[in-house]
């Protein structure tokens, strides 16, 4: 189906309000897949086996996985243990350990608009420090997701995101991966830094969507892509977490597409009228 939409001077696409509510739809499938991968996963499951359980998931609604095919990617999440940053190819080649963290990363396109997602999960009892780790990093997401006001600039997320992440204590924040814009295409213009300065860039407007991810090392910022021309991996070895929303601008604030209460325990105007178990616009 051919979609007509508006863009910026910028070049971003701005959605109008029913095309916001079709990126929802994306974005609960998003969701809801996570959430099932978040209590199904446990010590001696392998990565494989969530990709399995996240495929079935998703076409089971109707969608399709956005990763699967992507510029030869084989599966459809990135699953990303310890170490590993992002893009992780899920295998059978070794199974998931207590103490152990996977970072999920999930898409998928419904009608055709697209909804991406990431959550960090502690396999059983972890280390507080990488349950810090955790915490840290979703906060700081969280933290760029308030940036996103009409009349904002888009540096304002990446400056967000990287002062609280400095306000927590000594963790790299990888300079060379960041979030994107996303609608009709899973990776749209621009891309969204998780670091630098205030109040540059374009001014948000409602209608533009952006999938805010950051990713916090609990040691250096450096990273290196192994062999599989994949899998990102820290440096000195230590551990990393992710997390991602998907989010729309609007004139009350940021709505969230992939979180199931739409972002209201976070932005009550934002996401009133929207049911926490579906998504569904109440009466």
């Amino acid at each position: 189906m051919r979609y007509v939409f508006k863009k910026n001077r910028h070049g971003i696409q701005l959605k109008s309000a029913a095309q916001v509510e079709k990126m929802r739809a994306a974005g609960l499938v998003v969701a809801r897949t996570l959430e099932l991968l978040r209590t199904t996963v446990q010590p001696g499951m392998t990565p494989l086996d969530l990709d399995v359980v996240a495929e079935e998931a998703i076409r089971n609604e109707g969608a399709i996985p956005s990763f699967k095919g992507y510029q030869g990617f084989p599966a459809t999440i990135c699953a990303s243990v310890n170490d590993e940053v992002v893009h992780g190819i899920p295998t059978d080649r070794r199974k998931l350990r207590e103490g152990d963290i996977i970072s999920i990363d999930c898409g998928a396109i419904l009608d055709g608009w697209h909804g991406d997602s990431a959550i960090t999960v502690g396999i059983g009892e972890v280390d507080p420090a990488l349950t810090e780790l955790m915490r840290v990093t979703e906060e700081a997401m969280w933290a760029g997701i308030a940036a996103l006001r009409v009349g904002g600039h888009l540096s304002d997320i990446g400056f967000q995101v990287e002062r609280y992440v400095r306000s927590q204590g000594r963790y790299g924040i990888p300079q060379e991966y960041g979030g994107h814009g996303i609608g009709t295409e899973m990776h749209m213009d621009p891309w969204v830094a998780n670091h630098g300065r205030p109040g540059r860039g374009p001014k948000f407007e409602a209608g533009m969507c952006f999938a805010i991810e950051p990713m916090v090392n609990l040691g250096t910022d450096r990273t290196r892509v192994l062999d599989d021309d994949w899998t990102v991996v820290t440096i000195d070895g230590r551990p990393s977490a992710h997390f991602e929303h998907s989010v729309a601008v609007t004139e009350d604030g940021p709505l969230v597409l992939t979180a199931l209460d739409g972002g209201a325990s976070r932005f009550p105007r934002a996401g009133a009228g929207v049911t926490p178990e579906t998504g569904d616009t109440t009466p």
